[in-house]
């Protein structure tokens, strides 16, 4: 009897063993966030020109990943825009970047080293086109920039790439009809200020600083790019062009540099990494942004167009696998 029942004991103990071991597990399952352990590491993140969007969002972003990921250091690194930055991902010189949709589109197109290695964490934000004259200026469209000295962008923005479009489909040649001056929004606003620019091309997010301060110590306004512009770029064809769409900028964006809504264009920027960045960095780089939207719109005005329901779609990237695993972890 006493056997029996020592029997019956030992079997007890490992059913309830077994039960327990299960129940440890599916608690351990439910406790810890999928892609667990958290990513450790050093990281580059290319940002953009001084005082631009790029820049500002990237140095918030610094401090939210230091909350997030505390086991991961970002270094930043100014640029000269989306072009360099998508260049220098190519290249290994950087890990994470923004860049503009019809810039990742033109570097596909082009077929430029690295390319088919190039993925899509989330996309961010639009940035719209903003042709900035003195107010007494006589400039109402694009062709009445024809003769003037005219701030591009740097080479490698995409600033660069945008106004060579547009002047082109205003039927201005850039390199012969304007007096193209290379320079960032970091120097462009005190050249038109100082008599030294007669008029500048920016992208980026709603209000720039840059814009936004030239627009409240000096007086200037937006020249309206209308929408057969856009029917124009539409009409050039090539791969970038079907990433522009008609906006407006609204009225309170620059307060003192408008009288009203101004007609633009718009294009999306997404945030980049290479199918080499490992899955847990990529995923909990993802699940900072998303999450730190509120908190870094407050100062970046952009950042709150972030949206969970339009994240995912980062054409002409696709999704990389870290970013994938965030998104199914949230979806309802």
């Amino acid at each position: 009897m006493s056997r029996a029942l020592s029997r019956f004991a030992r079997r007890r103990a490992v059913q309830v063993s077994a039960v327990l071991a299960v129940v440890c597990g599916l608690l351990a399952w439910w406790l810890l966030p999928p892609g667990s352990p958290e990513p450790s590491g050093r990281v580059t993140f290319s940002t953009g020109v001084p005082s631009g969007v790029y820049q500002r969002y990237g140095k918030l972003l610094q401090g939210a990943l230091a909350r997030d990921l505390p086991d991961v250091s970002i270094t930043l690194r100014d640029s000269e825009g989306s072009q360099q930055n998508l260049a220098r991902l190519a290249a290994g010189e950087a890990d994470f970047t923004i860049a503009t949709a019809d810039a990742v589109a033109q570097y596909q197109h082009a077929g430029l080293p690295g390319t088919n290695r190039l993925r899509g964490l989330a996309r961010l934000y639009d940035d719209y086109v903003q042709l900035v004259v003195p107010k007494s200026s006589k400039v109402t469209s694009v062709a009445d920039l024809k003769g003037l000295r005219v701030g591009v962008g740097q080479e490698g923005s995409g600033v660069r790439l945008i106004a060579d479009r547009v002047l082109s489909a205003g039927g201005l040649r850039p390199d012969r009809d304007v007096r193209p001056v290379s320079a960032g929004i970091d120097t462009m606003p005190g050249l038109l200020e100082r008599g030294e620019l007669d008029a500048f091309f920016w992208s980026g997010g709603l209000p720039t600083q840059a814009v936004q301060e030239l627009s409240e110590r000096h007086p200037v306004r937006l020249v309206p790019l209308a929408a057969r512009l856009i029917a124009a770029l539409h009409d050039e064809g090539g791969a970038a062009t079907r990433y522009y769409r008609s906006a407006l900028i609204p009225a309170d964006a620059y307060a003192r540099a408008q009288e009203g809504p101004v007609e633009t264009l718009a294009v999306t920027n997404l945030l980049v990494t290479t199918d080499l960045t490992d899955p847990a960095m990529a995923e909990g780089l993802t699940r900072t942004v998303i999450r730190s939207r509120d908190r870094i719109g407050s100062q970046v005005h952009p950042a709150q167009l972030v949206d969970l329901r339009t994240a995912i779609y980062t054409d002409p990237l696709p999704l990389h696998e870290g970013a994938k695993n965030y998104y199914r972890s949230v979806k309802p």
